[in-house]
């Protein structure tokens, strides 16, 4: 997966350059290369800022997105760690509310590159470790870690009890399948109780877990995980409830009731990310939030390209398009419910190993048309894997220019990768 990234300063794309000759081994399913590489640099992820650790399929980055908001409306310093990138490498490393900067990023990356050149790390491995590196270095009141893959193996899960404040699971479906579903002894058979079992693997002894609502096989293995390490459990629909009125939602959790609005994020599935944001915040006691700062990042969380309204721009001029980085059914559902009644022109790139037909299943009669386009510096897939209709363009400004002019909206989705160049094309760079 070529997810390396390019940069205008030299400094920083030499070092890109070594990430990107970098390769994990067939078959590598552990944490001691990362943990190896910690020692190395000195143990930055036990030195902390206190920890929001977010896994999950679906949603996880808006849970991050609406944490940092949450923290950052209270006062708070916070650092954040999140991934993939959609335009720039540095958006995987905020420190303070920040970007981390050119050449700041340059020397954090040579330097993990350095401290583990034998020892065969991963492009992940080193971005969390140059990640920690910089927050261990800059105080803060908080840092924010949405998890990479899965969860007991991502090398997010380096982080110890101590580091923790509180570990949520957002919306859970099966994604990943070759990486989380590989054959191994002793764990779930049923995937998406496989996909529990992954997911919890972040559960800490003494550490809240936080979860919405899984299935009944999704939430008996997240119940098992958590009682084997010894954290407690706040699962929602059995501890903590989410109930949406018209112009607001309240979250029951700790035995209080928080009030909150509607988000600012487009999508009703983003109460129940707000709602599980809200419930970490409560039911951990190592950062105080205020309820007022809790209503304020609700209104004001930002996370590109999960059902972004784009701006009038350079790609797409003044008509209506949306852009998202969905990519399997539980996101195309969402995105069905979404434009409920209407139909848009669908622009979609996929890359290998994903499954078109289920996403176009989910999505439903939306589709007035489907137009195919390649996932740039990736493998895709190809047109015909989208049914008889589908149209191929080379890129989007091409799929774009073939559109009529009839009024629907356009939505853009299949890929971050892909919603990444649509950015840059559009010029809306995530800040």
């Amino acid at each position: 997966m070529k997810d390396f990234g390019r940069s205008d300063d030299p400094r920083v794309q030499a070092q890109l350059d070594r990430l990107a000759a970098l390769s994990v081994p067939q078959g590598r399913l552990c944490l001691e290369t990362t943990r190896a590489l910690m020692e190395r640099l000195g143990n930055p992820h036990r030195r902390l800022p206190p920890v929001f650790h977010v896994a999950g399929t679906n949603g996880k980055g808006s849970t991050c997105a609406f944490l940092r908001a949450m923290l950052e409306a209270d006062g708070k310093r916070v650092h954040v760690t999140t991934s993939p990138h959609l335009v720039r490498y540095n958006e995987r490393i905020r420190i303070d509310g920040e970007l981390v900067s050119d050449g700041e990023l340059a020397g954090l990356l040579e330097e993990v590159l350095d401290a583990g050149e034998d020892l065969g790390p991963s492009f992940f491995e080193v971005t969390v470790a140059a990640a920690f590196l910089a927050f261990s270095r800059t105080p803060a009141d908080a840092c924010v870690v949405e998890v990479g893959l899965g969860g007991r193996f991502d090398a997010t899960n380096v982080l110890e009890a101590e580091a923790l404040a509180a570990c949520g699971i957002a919306a859970l479906g099966i994604d990943h399948e070759r990486f989380l579903l590989a054959p191994e002894d002793g764990v779930p058979e049923a995937p998406l109780a496989r996909i529990a079992f992954e997911k919890a693997g972040i559960a800490k002894r003494g550490v809240p877990l936080v979860t919405l609502g899984p299935t009944m096989s999704a939430a008996a293995e997240i119940m098992n995980v958590a009682e084997k390490v010894g954290s407690p459990l706040f699962m929602e629909g059995v501890d903590w409830q989410v109930f949406a009125e018209a112009e607001r939602f309240h979250v029951v959790a700790g035995g209080t009731q928080i009030t909150l609005p509607m988000p600012g994020m487009p999508g009703h599935h983003q109460i129940a990310n707000a709602a599980l944001a809200a419930a970490m915040i409560r039911y951990q006691d190592r950062v105080e939030v205020s309820p007022d700062a809790m209503a304020e990042g609700v209104r004001t969380a930002h996370w590109p390209a999960r059902l972004q309204a784009l701006s009038s721009g350079p790609l797409v001029g003044e008509r209506e398009a949306w852009l998202d980085g969905g990519h399997n059914p539980n996101a195309a559902e969402m995105l069905a419910r979404h434009f409920s009644g209407q139909q848009v022109h669908l622009v979609v790139g996929m890359i290998e190993g994903k499954d078109p037909a289920g996403f176009l299943r989910a999505l439903g009669r939306i589709p007035a048309s489907i137009t195919v386009v390649p996932v740039p510096a990736h493998d895709w897939q190809a047109a015909e894997r989208f049914g008889p209709e589908a149209r191929f363009a080379p890129d989007v400004p091409s799929a774009l220019g073939t559109l009529p002019d009839d009024g629907l909206p356009i939505l853009i989705a299949g890929s971050l990768y892909l919603a990444g160049e649509v950015l840059r094309l559009n010029e809306e760079l995530p800040d």
